[in-house]
Protein backbone atom coordinates (compact mmCIF):
# COMPACT_ATOMS: atom_id res chain seq x y z
CA UNK A 1 0.00 0.00 0.00
CA UNK A 2 1.36 3.41 -0.99
CA UNK A 3 1.23 6.18 1.58
CA UNK A 4 2.04 9.87 1.52
CA UNK A 5 3.21 11.28 4.83
CA UNK A 6 3.38 15.03 5.29
CA UNK A 7 5.47 16.90 7.82
CA UNK A 8 6.71 20.38 8.57
CA UNK A 9 3.50 22.19 9.47
CA UNK A 10 2.72 24.06 12.63
CA UNK A 11 2.63 27.63 13.84
CA UNK A 12 4.55 30.18 11.80
CA UNK A 13 4.91 33.94 12.04
CA UNK A 14 3.94 36.29 9.23
CA UNK A 15 6.91 36.55 6.93
CA UNK A 16 8.17 33.14 8.05
CA UNK A 17 9.59 30.40 5.83
CA UNK A 18 8.57 26.89 6.83
CA UNK A 19 8.99 23.93 4.54
CA UNK A 20 6.50 21.13 4.11
CA UNK A 21 7.58 17.64 3.11
CA UNK A 22 5.58 14.88 1.47
CA UNK A 23 7.27 11.49 1.56
CA UNK A 24 5.99 8.48 -0.34
CA UNK A 25 6.36 5.03 1.16
CA UNK A 26 5.30 1.54 0.18
CA UNK A 27 5.68 -0.40 -3.01
CA UNK A 28 5.31 1.55 -6.23
CA UNK A 29 6.95 1.88 -9.61
CA UNK A 30 6.91 5.60 -10.23
CA UNK A 31 5.31 8.87 -9.24
CA UNK A 32 4.23 11.40 -11.83
CA UNK A 33 2.50 14.63 -10.90
CA UNK A 34 2.64 15.66 -7.26
CA UNK A 35 0.50 18.55 -6.08
CA UNK A 36 0.02 20.56 -2.93
CA UNK A 37 -3.50 21.66 -2.07
CA UNK A 38 -4.74 23.67 0.87
CA UNK A 39 -8.04 24.02 2.60
CA UNK A 40 -8.84 26.87 4.94
CA UNK A 41 -11.66 26.59 7.46
CA UNK A 42 -15.05 26.47 5.76
CA UNK A 43 -13.60 26.82 2.27
CA UNK A 44 -12.99 24.51 -0.66
CA UNK A 45 -9.70 22.72 -1.16
CA UNK A 46 -7.64 24.60 -3.74
CA UNK A 47 -4.54 23.76 -5.73
CA UNK A 48 -1.41 25.56 -4.56
CA UNK A 49 1.41 24.10 -6.62
CA UNK A 50 2.27 21.13 -8.80
CA UNK A 51 5.38 19.44 -10.08
CA UNK A 52 5.59 16.95 -12.91
CA UNK A 53 7.77 13.89 -12.95
CA UNK A 54 10.15 15.73 -15.22
CA UNK A 55 10.31 18.71 -12.88
CA UNK A 56 8.02 21.25 -14.56
CA UNK A 57 6.25 23.36 -11.95
CA UNK A 58 3.12 25.46 -11.74
CA UNK A 59 1.69 27.69 -9.02
CA UNK A 60 -1.52 29.34 -8.01
CA UNK A 61 -1.45 33.11 -8.43
CA UNK A 62 -1.87 33.56 -4.66
CA UNK A 63 1.49 31.93 -3.92
CA UNK A 64 3.48 32.61 -7.08
CA UNK A 65 6.83 34.14 -6.21
CA UNK A 66 6.56 33.10 -2.55
CA UNK A 67 6.24 29.31 -2.61
CA UNK A 68 8.53 26.83 -4.33
CA UNK A 69 7.72 23.20 -5.01
CA UNK A 70 10.57 20.75 -5.57
CA UNK A 71 11.20 17.03 -5.53
CA UNK A 72 13.97 14.66 -4.50
CA UNK A 73 13.37 11.50 -6.50
CA UNK A 74 16.03 9.58 -4.59
CA UNK A 75 14.08 10.17 -1.39
CA UNK A 76 10.62 9.92 -2.99
CA UNK A 77 9.86 13.25 -1.37
CA UNK A 78 8.29 16.47 -2.58
CA UNK A 79 8.77 19.73 -0.74
CA UNK A 80 6.85 22.98 -0.52
CA UNK A 81 9.06 25.85 0.57
CA UNK A 82 6.84 28.64 1.79
CA UNK A 83 8.33 32.12 2.09
CA UNK A 84 6.88 35.47 3.09
CA UNK A 85 3.94 33.81 4.79
CA UNK A 86 0.72 35.74 5.22
CA UNK A 87 -2.16 35.08 7.62
CA UNK A 88 -4.30 34.10 4.63
CA UNK A 89 -1.93 31.18 4.01
CA UNK A 90 -3.36 29.54 7.13
CA UNK A 91 -4.86 26.21 6.06
CA UNK A 92 -4.48 22.47 6.13
CA UNK A 93 -2.04 21.56 3.39
CA UNK A 94 -2.44 18.26 1.57
CA UNK A 95 -0.15 16.56 -0.88
CA UNK A 96 -1.53 14.48 -3.70
CA UNK A 97 0.41 12.29 -6.09
CA UNK A 98 -0.27 10.20 -9.17
CA UNK A 99 1.37 6.89 -8.31
CA UNK A 100 1.87 3.86 -10.55
CA UNK A 101 1.60 0.77 -8.41
CA UNK A 102 0.34 -2.78 -8.97
CA UNK A 103 -0.11 -2.14 -12.66
CA UNK A 104 -2.28 0.95 -12.46
CA UNK A 105 -2.24 4.66 -11.75
CA UNK A 106 -3.90 5.93 -8.61
CA UNK A 107 -4.24 9.34 -6.99
CA UNK A 108 -3.01 9.18 -3.41
CA UNK A 109 -3.63 11.80 -0.72
CA UNK A 110 -1.63 12.58 2.36
CA UNK A 111 -3.24 13.08 5.74
CA UNK A 112 -2.84 16.84 5.74
CA UNK A 113 -0.61 19.20 7.69
CA UNK A 114 -1.92 22.28 9.49
CA UNK A 115 -0.10 25.54 8.87
CA UNK A 116 -1.18 28.47 11.03
CA UNK A 117 0.26 31.89 10.33
CA UNK A 118 -0.07 34.16 13.32
CA UNK A 119 2.01 36.53 15.40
Amino acid sequence: QVRLVESGGGLAQPGGSPRLSCAASGSFFTINYTKWYRQAGGKERTLVASIAGGGATDYADAVKGRFTISRDNAKNTVYLQMNSLKPEDTAVYYCNADVFSSGRWAAIWGQGSQVTVSS
